[in-house]
């Protein structure tokens, strides 16, 4: 893109986001997205699971994603049947590639906080939820 291209477009501040309820049975904190800031090829929020919560099993179709645990340990599973299970915890890494199913779950008595980047820049629509 030329500078004359670049200057058309502009930065944008999306301030607290709004929560909304995904279709994986998570509360997020909705951050960057087509929606909320007219990205065209990420998706950024904040995802909160409480003590106890845990994710539908789910993948996305098409779209990789990357997690930063900001606070409290968390399990992960993840595999074609979900068979490999994983401790993360605050300062720990995790990226997704299209299509793996996953889980996480909060098996503590501490909320999990963590901040998740997908390529698909639409809030919920690459996500498909497994039985």
């Amino acid at each position: 893109m030329d500078k004359e291209g670049a200057s058309l477009r502009t930065c944008k501040i999306v301030r607290g986001g709004e929560a909304f309820r995904g279709k994986q049975g998570l509360d997020y904190f909705a951050g960057i997205s087509a929606e909320s800031a007219g990205s065209e090829a990420l998706c950024m929020h904040l995802v909160i699971l409480p003590p106890g919560a845990k994710a539908r099993p789910h993948y996305h179709e098409s779209h990789e994603s990357a997690v930063f645990v900001l606070e409290g340990v968390a399990e992960f599973l993840h595999g074609p049947n979900l068979e490999h299970r994983e401790r993360v915890e605050a300062g720990d890494f995790i990226y997704i590639p299209a299509g793996v199913p996953h889980q996480p779950c909060n098996p503590t008595g501490r909320t999990v906080r963590a901040l998740i980047a997908r390529t698909d820049p639409n809030e919920q629509e690459s996500v498909v939820v497994l039985d």
